[in-house]
């Protein structure tokens, strides 16, 4: 146990294991996401134009495209890639962020779009259907994320790219990050560093892998309300952010604006070729 352990008990009284518990991870996703479904759908962040255009830059999609956009949650990125391809397809275990997915293409009058609703363990398609497959914000939210980056190879074409866009937090950070995020969101399992994120596409054999990063701007009291924590481990959270304005425990960039906490989270995205 590190110092910042050692300090977290004896601070809050608080176990780093306090969300382990007999409950599948698959139930605990599905209950999280369907009460995040409609917040998360409507977080400008989750629409920046910066990162979009970012992901735009690194995958290069082309109009005879297909894509799949795994763990697609309420649809945006899907619906950013229809703009631009030939046909997505975005799947997701949760039924209510499919059903956000959904609105948000009719909202959009998008009609090159179609849904699945399954485990991204075991994607329900065959061997090299998609020329380009995206996952965005799910794999710290994985309890196998090589299996799931292993499914996404396997339903890519030879030549076909795969991009993975997700929160890597530095290696001196990343256990004080994870803690506190699974504090916020039970379904979180942990994020990878950069280079561990990397490491996982490497030994997948991508290759010609490429990277950006970028940093979103979150405001705590808005992603509070949006997650759903334990009411119990809000004050925690709070403090936890508090302090690391002053310390930088979290990697996050903690700073006050117009009287409230807001934050950093330090996003990567990388994208490789299936040789």
């Amino acid at each position: 146990m590190n110092n910042f352990y050692i300090w977290l008990k004896l601070f809050f009284d608080v176990d780093p294991n306090i969300h382990e518990n007999s409950v599948s991870h698959n139930d605990i996703i599905v209950s999280q996401f369907t009460k995040q479904a409609q917040p998360f759908s409507q977080m400008a962040q989750h629409s920046n134009h910066y990162g979009l255009e970012l992901m735009y830059e690194l995958s290069d999609p082309q109009i005879e495209d297909k894509v799949l956009d795994v763990a697609c949650g309420p649809g945006i990125i899907a619906c950013e890639f229809a703009n631009k391809v030939n046909h997505v397809t975005g799947i997701d275990i949760t039924p209510a962020m499919i059903e956000e997915a959904k609105n948000l293409q009719r909202e959009k009058k998008i009609d090159n779009i179609d849904w699945k609703l399954g485990d991204v363990t075991r994607l329900p398609f065959e061997d090299d259907a998609f020329s380009l497959v995206v996952t965005r914000y799910s794999f710290h939210h994985l309890i196998e994320p090589k299996q799931v980056l292993e499914e996404m190879k396997r339903v890519c074409k030879p030549n076909g790219k795969i991009l993975i866009i997700d929160v890597t937090p530095d290696k001196d950070k990343i256990e004080a990050y994870n803690f506190v995020e699974k504090l916020r969101d039970s379904s979180h399992t942990g994020a990878l560093t950069f280079d561990k994120l990397k490491g996982l596409m490497d030994e997948a054999g991508l290759i010609k892998l490429k990277s950006k990063h970028h940093k979103l701007e979150m405001g705590l009291e808005s992603i509070l309300k949006s997650s759903f924590p334990n009411p119990a481990d809000i004050p925690r959270i709070r403090q936890l952010f508090k302090k690391d304005i002053l310390m930088d425990n979290l990697g996050m960039r903690s700073h006050m604006k117009n009287g409230e906490i807001f934050f950093y989270f330090p996003i990567s995205m990388i994208i490789g070729i299936k040789s």
